[in-house]
This record gives structure tokens, C-alpha cells and sequence, in this order.
């Protein structure tokens, strides 16, 4: 372990242990390095690299502060992760089999915890998904709408943040613009509503039913759609 990761691993503890808990600010940086028993300029370097990791925020002219630590807030960094993983075909077959494994199971939770107004806000979605069912931007944002809103219906924001991380807005906007493309939007229109069908229930087991269908059909799709999109990069370098 180097000595700056001595540091991070230092100032990690002082959070966990409660010394430092969020919201609070840390001691002026040559207090810090003393009690870290390090140089100041690796406490610099421990503070810079937890800023990063939103750990840590640093005030210009106020010091440094631990951040609210929520999920959403610390896990920011795995959704530019998955943005940059877009053009590896098989990162993003992965990424699709981790939402398989997650989101059927999330739906299922979110009906047994989704209030009157959460459907109202999914049906919102829906409806205005139907009106652009042309429209791959449109759908796109209301598709994300759409998943947010189930999710969030779970009350579980680490399970919310790390399907919106896995779900890309890029990755959706690009199967749906293959879907308007190939005249399936309809059927994946049909499988959000089966969604909403199931949730409107509050039947976990056919929630989870109908959204493993919807996530294994886009994995089957996208898996499709990457394979002839390698056949014709392949047959374009023979020619």
C-alpha cells in the first residue's frame, strides 16, 4: 500500500468509525496531516482522490466537508463507467445479464411497496410513450421515466442508482432507435404495459414475470443487433 492510500484508507476509517460523519468538516490540512502522521502533501492527495470518489467536497475558501454519502451520490462514478463501455459488445451482453438478475426482482419488490400516485406517475410515462412510439429520443426519455419510477417504487436507492448505472441513457436510446428502425417498438411498447398491468395488481410474482420478459427480449435483441452489426463490420474489412 503506498502512502497515499495509507491516507485514503485513514481518513475512510475516521468516516466509518464515525469520527467524521457526513456532513461534517475536517480539520484544517496540517491538523489532518499530523493526525494521519503523513506530509500534508499526501494528506492533499487523500483529500483530492476522496473528492473524486465524492467522498469528500472541498469548499473553495471553507475547507472540506464528507458528503451526504447517499448511494446516489457514491456510486455517481459506475454510470460514466457503463457510458464508456458502449463500444465492447460483450461488456455490454454482461451489463445486460446483470439487469436480467436485478431488475425482474426489483419490479416484484415494487409492487408489493407502490403507492396509487407512483402508478399514476408509470402510467404517465406509458401514455406518453404510446404518443411517440416514432420518436426514439421521445421514447428514450419516457422509457427512463418509466423504469425510474418502478424502481423507485422499492424505496431502495442503492437498488435504484446501481440499475440506473447498468441502464445507460445511451445504451436505451440505442436500442431504441434500432427498435423504430426494425418496426419492434410495439411489441416492447406492449411489454411496458404488461409492467404497468402487473403492478397495478400488486402482484409481485406476475410483476416479476413481466419484466424478466421485457429485459430477456432487449437482451435478445441487443445480443442480435450486435452480432450482424460484427457480420457486416467483418464482410465491410473483406471487401
Amino acid at each position: 500500500m503506498s502512502l497515499t492510500d495509507k491516507a485514503i484508507a485513514q481518513i475512510r476509517e475516521m468516516i466509518r468509525s464515525g469520527a467524521l460523519p457526513p456532513g461534517s468538516k475536517l480539520p484544517p490540512e496540517p491538523d489532518l496531516a499530523a493526525q494521519l502522521g503523513l506530509s500534508r502533501n499526501l494528506a492533499r492527495e487523500a483529500v483530492k482522490a476522496l473528492a473524486v470518489a465524492r467522498v469528500l467536497e472541498v469548499r473553495r475558501g471553507d475547507g472540506t466537508y464528507v458528503t451526504s454519502l447517499q448511494p446516489s451520490l457514491l456510486l455517481e462514478g459506475l454510470g460514466g463507467a457503463v457510458e464508456l463501455l458502449q463500444s465492447d459488445s460483450a461488456a455490454l451482453q454482461d451489463l445486460m445479464e446483470v439487469r436480467r438478475l436485478l431488475e425482474p426482482v426489483a419490479t416484484a419488490l415494487a409492487a408489493t411497496r407502490i403507492s396509487d400516485a407512483q402508478l399514476a406517475k408509470i402510467k404517465h410515462h406509458l401514455d406518453a410513450m404510446r404518443e411517440a412510439r416514432d420518436e426514439p429520443e421521445q421514447l428514450t426519455a419516457h422509457d427512463v421515466a418509466f423504469h425510474h419510477a418502478v424502481v423507485s417504487a422499492t424505496g431502495n436507492e442503492t437498488l435504484l442508482t446501481l440499475l440506473e448505472s447498468i441502464s445507460g441513457r445511451t445504451l436505451r436510446a440505442r436500442i431504441w432507435r434500432g427498435l423504430v428502425d426494425t418496426q419492434a417498438s410495439g411489441r416492447t411498447l406492449a411489454e411496458h404495459e404488461a409492467i404497468f398491468n402487473a403492478l397495478s395488481t400488486r402482484d409481485a410474482s406476475l410483476s416479476q414475470a413481466a419484466a424478466l420478459l421485457h429485459v430477456s427480449n432487449t437482451e435478445q435483441w441487443l445480443t442480435e443487433h450486435l452480432r450482424s452489426g460484427e457480420a457486416h463490420d467483418h464482410l465491410g474489412s473483406r471487401n
